[in-house]
């Protein structure tokens, strides 16, 4: 089967709050051909472990590995990547995540009014300007 998963069903796999949905979304996505995960879901992946279970981000970025390495997942892989590189360098996954994806829309420069988005962004070489 070829899954699009919900953000739920991810963590009931990781966190394991509920063991019985756990079991089930382990299963899942054991027995998945393909788990295509859309970068809102990592997204809200990434905001539940760390602001409902109070996962660390070096904790929540391996999780994202884990699910980078694994064959049968799809996912925009230069976006996480980019967001992934951001978080661990103590920013937000979401910005750089949000600055990626309007560069492929056609957008040219990153602009908040979040001076630390700007300056890790900028970091990365994402052309970046603070409002």
């Amino acid at each position: 089967m070829k899954l699009v998963v919900d953000t739920n069903v991810l963590v009931r796999a990781i966190v394991r709050d509920d063991p019985e949905q756990g079991s089930i979304a382990a299963r899942q996505l054991r027995e998945a051909r393909l788990i295509a995960i859309a970068l809102p879901c990592l997204c809200e992946f990434v905001w539940v472990l760390q602001r409902v279970y109070g996962f660390p981000p070096p904790d929540v970025a391996a999780a994202i590995r884990a699910l980078v390495e694994t064959s049968n997942v799809e996912m925009n892989r230069p976006a996480v990547e980019l967001g992934l590189a951001v978080m661990e360098a103590g920013g937000d996954f979401a910005d750089a995540v949000i600055a990626f994806e309007g560069n492929w829309l056609g957008g040219e420069t990153f602009v908040s009014f979040d001076k630390k988005a700007v300056a890790l962004l900028g970091a990365q070489g994402v052309p970046a300007r603070r409002l």
